[in-house]
Parts: structure tokens; C-alpha cells; sequence
């Protein structure tokens, strides 16, 4: 791979291509892209969806738009540090092609704050309440009128790549969804295959997917475009990763390493002095202890033992992205930057401590269990709906379900497979307190 072509500012539909020296350096289009992204309706749902605790009510745990915006910013940074370097070894990007190492930084940080789009309510534990009730549920029933493909997609739903699907699916009178470049594209696209074959090596690109079967025409052109590297597993066809994916993928790591493990001192799940510990292990060589001392709140010495942690785990994955780059052009680097580190021992002692006291926590567990009956239900009403309706067997409540809800996902298509993405993708796309709000009025508990 070459960076000339990873850097792409190609958009869907263009008929010429862009070039990096004409752009307007006031309103550059990688920066464009972080500008629709957030002001989408999709990205400010986020703001009530889970990224420690479903259902929170305290102002202490972040939510996942929250946690985006951190992870952008954690990005940006990333982007930048690794950008210079790239132009200091590649001098041509900047004196032919116009490049800048703020380029870099703009397209992690969009792709980092997209990167959680397609996220369903509840925490990871959504996407699994909506792959279980078509693999165990209810949505078994469909496993022989779909393709091996189609049906892998549901049963593992998986919110990567419905954030594909979100930021790039056309719809009338919007073509291309967001528009994005193809570079944050793939800077987005952390997993580049299909649901099948599932984890076909232990590649952390094959560790889940990143299209949906109706958006893999676009996934290739993208791919395509700029130039990653195409493989042949199992007679099926995957990408290599855009190298600043695993920039997004740092960044990503970062954050919900320090920072839920925040969430956790904060609410009384992890003890205090003991979880403080863990941090200055992590920030042993470059903590001044004297100043972490004068601080006399919980507050403040998280915040400092934060900063510095995060600013640690930049620079050290910026330095192995660096080290490791000729490896990453050509495909054969195969982990997360994060599980190359030197403080790969001290991440890993932070993160168990993470799942078992915060993760798994009481409060966690019961949301979680409300989360599948809530999602499940969700499911079984509309797929139903839409099934009726297509058999011209639709009962009134199935009509009035429809008249409710049948805006938001094609009912109507002829394509059984187009009809079951569309109600996940609703039903992914909904908060969690919006999800409870249905649920509510469909059982009457609510009107």
C-alpha cells in the first residue's frame, strides 16, 4: 500500500479526482468529515447509549458520545505525532502532493469519532441480544430463506459494521449517506471482510467484521480506491487494513482503558487507593511524585494520573506504529498497536480489574438482562409486522406497528434480507432510554 493513495479525498460520486494541493487549507475536506459526522442525528444519539452503565443516571459515567469525543481527540493526537514522522520518510507526500501531518491527525480523529455509530443500546451486550434472537430467538425461522452470508450477518450482528452501513447507505435524495472521503472510510473500517468465513486467522483484522452483505459494492470500491491489499482466505476475499486504522483502534483502546477504569474509582466500584496504584505502574517514568502528593482530592490526583497515562500510551503507540510502518503497508503487522506496548502487562491488570468490577458488576448484569427482553421484543413485533404485510396477512395491530414505526426501515421491499437489516439498523439505531420508551408502549405499560 502507498500512503498517496490511503490518503484519498475521494468522495461517492465523484467524477474527478481531488487533489490535496487544491484543497482550501480554511475548510479542508478531512476536516469536513468530522463536521458531518457530529452534526449528524445518528452520532447525537450516542448521547444516550451505554458505554460503562446502561441507564445511568449519574453525570459521572461517560455515555458513548462522551467516550467518541475523547477517543477523536486521543486520535488526533495520534495522527498528528505519527503524520510527521511519516512526512519526515516520505518528504514527497508534502513537497508534490501537498500533504500535511495535520491531514493525518483530521482523518484519525473523524474516523475515531465515528467510530462507534453503529452501536446498539446496551452496550456491546446489544449487539449480542440482536444476533441471539435470530441465531436462539425467535429469528431462527429466517435461516432458511437467507444466504449462509446474510444470516451470519444477523446472528452476529455486529456494530462496525452497521456504522459502515449508517455512514455510507444511500437513501432518496441522499446519495452516499454521509459522504465522507475514502480515507476516513478506512481509516474506519477496522475489520475489512465479510461476516464468513468468521475469524478465518488470528489477524486482528479477522476478529469481527466490517460490511453488511448490501453495502460490499461499495466496501470494494472503496477498498479499491485506495489500494489495500486484497487476500484470498478460504476462497473468499479480504482487505488489509488502512494503516490508520490501528490508529482508531489506539485511540479507541486508550480510552476505554483509562477512562472506564475512571468511570469505575468514580462510582465506588473500584477502590480508590487501590486502583490509584495500578495507575502509577502505568505512569511510573514520568509521574513527579512531589506534585502528585500536594493533590488532596480524589478528583484531581485521577486527573493527573489520566492525563499522564494517556499521554504515555500516545506516544508509546505512535512509536510502534513508526517502527512498525513497512509492516503495516504491506499487511503483515497483525495486533493492535496497544498489545505491542511496553506497559502491555500494566493495560492488562487495569482491564481485568475493569471487567470484573465494573463489566460484571450487579448493576451491569441486571440492565444487561433488561436490555436483551427490551431488544428481543423490539425485534419480534416488527419483523413480524413486516412479515404479515408481505404475505398480505398484516393483522390491524401489525398495521398500526407499521404506521408507528414502518418510516424508519423498508417493510415493503420484496428482499426478505434488505427487510431484517433494516429493522436492526432501527433498532440499533435507538437509545436506551428510547428502547425502554417502546418497549414501555408496546407491552402498555406506558401510553
Amino acid at each position: 500500500m502507498n500512503w498517496e493513495q490511503l490518503l484519498s479525498l475521494k468522495r461517492y460520486g465523484d467524477k474527478t479526482k481531488r487533489l490535496r494541493k487544491e484543497q482550501d487549507e480554511t475548510r479542508l475536506g478531512f476536516e469536513v468529515d468530522y463536521d458531518r459526522i457530529i452534526f449528524s442525528s445518528a452520532f447525537r444519539s450516542l448521547q444516550d447509549k451505554t458505554q460503562v452503565i446502561p441507564l445511568s443516571k449519574t453525570s459521572f459515567v461517560h455515555t458513548r458520545l462522551t467516550h467518541s469525543l475523547e477517543v477523536s481527540v486521543v486520535g488526533r493526537s495520534l495522527g498528528r505525532v505519527v503524520g510527521k514522522k511519516v512526512l519526515e520518510k516520505h518528504p514527497h507526500l508534502a513537497t508534490i502532493h501537498g500533504y500535511r501531518f495535520n491531514d493525518f491527525g483530521a482523518i484519525v480523529a473523524a474516523a475515531a469519532l465515528a467510530h462507534d455509530i453503529g452501536n446498539p443500546p446496551f452496550g456491546h451486550s446489544g449487539e449480542k441480544a440482536i444476533g441471539e434472537y435470530f441465531k436462539t430467538g425467535s429469528g431462527i425461522r429466517y435461516k432458511s430463506l437467507l444466504t449462509p452470508k446474510q444470516y451470519q450477518d444477523l446472528i452476529d450482528f455486529e456494530g462496525n459494521a452497521n456504522g459502515f452501513k449508517i455512514l455510507t447507505e444511500s437513501r432518496e435524495g441522499v446519495e452516499g449517506g454521509l459522504r465522507l472521503s475514502y480515507a476516513t472510510l478506512g481509516a474506519f473500517m477496522k475489520y475489512p471482510k465479510e461476516s464468513l468465513p468468521k475469524k478465518p486467522t488470528s489477524h486482528i483484522a479477522h476478529k469481527k467484521y466490517g460490511f453488511f452483505q448490501n453495502e460490499k459494492a461499495f466496501f470494494k470500491d472503496v477498498a479499491e480506491e485506495m489500494g489495500l491489499l486484497p487476500h484470498t482466505i478460504g476462497g473468499e476475499v479480504t482487505y488489509s487494513r488502512h494503516p490508520l486504522t490501528f490508529l482508531v483502534e489506539a485511540a479507541d483502546d486508550i480510552c476505554y482503558t483509562i477512562i472506564d477504569f475512571e468511570d469505575g474509582i468514580n462510582l465506588g466500584l473500584i477502590d480508590e487507593e487501590y486502583a490509584l496504584e495500578y495507575l502509577i505502574k502505568l505512569v511510573k517514568d514520568t509521574i513527579n511524585i512531589s506534585k502528585y502528593n500536594q493533590l488532596t482530592t480524589t478528583a484531581d490526583r485521577l486527573s493527573y494520573l489520566r492525563s499522564l497515562a494517556i499521554n504515555t500510551l500516545i506516544q508509546e503507540a505512535a512509536s510502534i506504529f513508526i517502527d512498525n510502518e513497512e509492516g503495516i503497508l504491506s499487511g503483515t503487522f497483525e495486533a493492535a498497536l496497544i498489545d505491542k506496548s511496553k506497559y502491555d502487562a500494566q493495560v492488562s491488570d487495569i482491564i481485568k480489574i475493569s471487567i470484573d468490577k465494573i463489566y460484571q458488576s450487579q448493576e451491569v448484569t441486571e440492565k444487561e438482562i433488561a436490555g436483551y427482553e427490551i431488544l428481543a421484543t423490539l425485534l419480534d413485533r416488527y419483523c413480524v409486522a413486516a412479515d404479515n404485510f408481505n404475505a398480505g396477512t398484516a393483522s390491524n395491530y401489525d398495521k398500526l406497528i407499521l404506521r408507528a414505526e414502518g418510516t424508519y426501515f423498508d417493510y415493503e421491499s420484496d428482499d426478505l434480507y434488505t427487510r431484517l437489516i433494516g429493522i436492526c439498523k432501527y433498532v440499533a439505531s435507538l437509545t436506551d432510554g428510547n428502547a425502554l420508551l417502546k418497549f414501555q408502549k408496546i407491552r402498555g405499560l406506558q401510553v
